[in-house]
Formats: structure tokens, sequence, C-alpha cells
């Protein structure tokens, strides 16, 4: 992934997501990445603050679930 509008993927982080097992229409990747500038709508990923994806990496440990709920 490169962008060069913005900083958005300068850390990103792999969710899993259809891959256990794959179902065809469910899409093929959704990422936890830094937000674009005035938090734009992303393409269906989850976008942090540089500041809270610091902090949620600082946090973070080898074995750790992220569950992301809408």
């Amino acid at each position: 992934m490169w962008r060069t509008e913005d900083e958005a993927y300068d850390v990103v982080v792999v969710l899993g997501h259809n891959d256990e097992p794959v179902v065809d229409g469910l899409g093929s990747a959704i990422f936890l990445h830094l937000r674009k500038p005035g938090y734009t709508p992303t393409e269906g990923c989850v976008a942090l603050a540089p500041d809270d994806m610091a902090a949620f990496l600082a946090a973070a440990k080898p074995g750790d679930a992220v569950e992301i709920r809408l």
C-alpha cells in the first residue's frame, strides 16, 4: 500500500477479515491505519489519529485480538 497525497498509510495494521474461511463477496482486507486529514471517510478500514495509533500500538501485546464493532 502506498499513498503520496497524505500520511494515512505511514502506519498500517492488517486486521483479519474474511480469511477463515474466505466467503466470496465479503471483501478481502480491512486495515487499521492513520486517519486522513479532516477525518475523511475510509474505504472500509478503521482510521486513528497518530497519537491514538501510538497508544494502541504501545498497549498491544502478542496474541491480542481486535474486534471492530459498528
